[in-house]
């Protein structure tokens, strides 16, 4: 649990350093001289997995409504289903503009995580829940775009059965209607508080 929960608040602090448009002044020296540059944080970019009946989904896919996006796996025993249980009360919450918001769980663990496993773990939150997976590669090339870390482990004690778990960062993502990367919702948030962000960029 401590290890994840490091990866959580470093990942925090990083999509925190990067989150929104970004200003940086540098001082030259001379009174009343700076050099001021901008950009956009860079966070999220073209994916391709995998889905339900083993169908190709890119992020071009859902062009034109919110993507909120998280990354876990479906042996997780707490982290992902409580932050994917706080992502359907927060569409619930939206009422009529929960339609504009698709909410996407991507697995990091392709090796046991199918598309059939994917889908039917990703209903028990809700029927408008996308699962994806894919391959080990698509996986870590969609983890990278979006900042994620991810790591396997053995837990103590687990040696001889063969079993797994993965430490990863446990950040929410809100995605633009045309896949630009909006905002980051951190592990805890409350599923109001999660419903009132997505309210201020729907």
């Amino acid at each position: 649990m401590q290890r994840r929960l490091l990866i959580v608040i470093l990942a925090g602090f990083l999509i925190g350093a990067l989150g929104g448009a970004a200003a940086l002044v540098l001082s030259e020296g001379t009174p009343g001289k700076t050099v001021t540059t901008t950009g956009k944080a860079l966070v999220g970019g073209p994916f391709t997995l995998i889905g339900e009946g083993g169908r190709t989904v890119t992020d071009r896919d859902f062009r034109g409504r919110h993507m909120l996006v998280f990354f876990g796996f479906t042996h997780c025993p707490d982290i992902c289903p409580a932050e994917l249980q706080v992502m359907a009360a927060s569409l619930g919450e939206l009422g009529d503009k929960a339609k504009d918001v698709v909410p996407i769980f991507i697995t990091l663990d392709p090796e046991r995580d199918t598309p059939e496993v994917v889908a039917n773990y990703v209903k028990n939150f809700g029927p408008e829940f996308v699962g994806l997976t894919g391959s080990p590669e698509a996986i870590a090339e969609a983890a990278k775009a979006y900042r994620v870390a991810y790591s396997k482990f053995t837990p103590e004690g687990a040696d001889k059965t063969g079993n797994y778990s993965i430490d990863h960062t446990a950040l929410v993502y809100l995605m633009g209607p045309g896949g630009e990367f909006v905002t980051h919702i951190p592990y805890g948030t409350q599923a109001a508080k999660m419903a009132e962000t997505l309210r201020r960029y729907l």
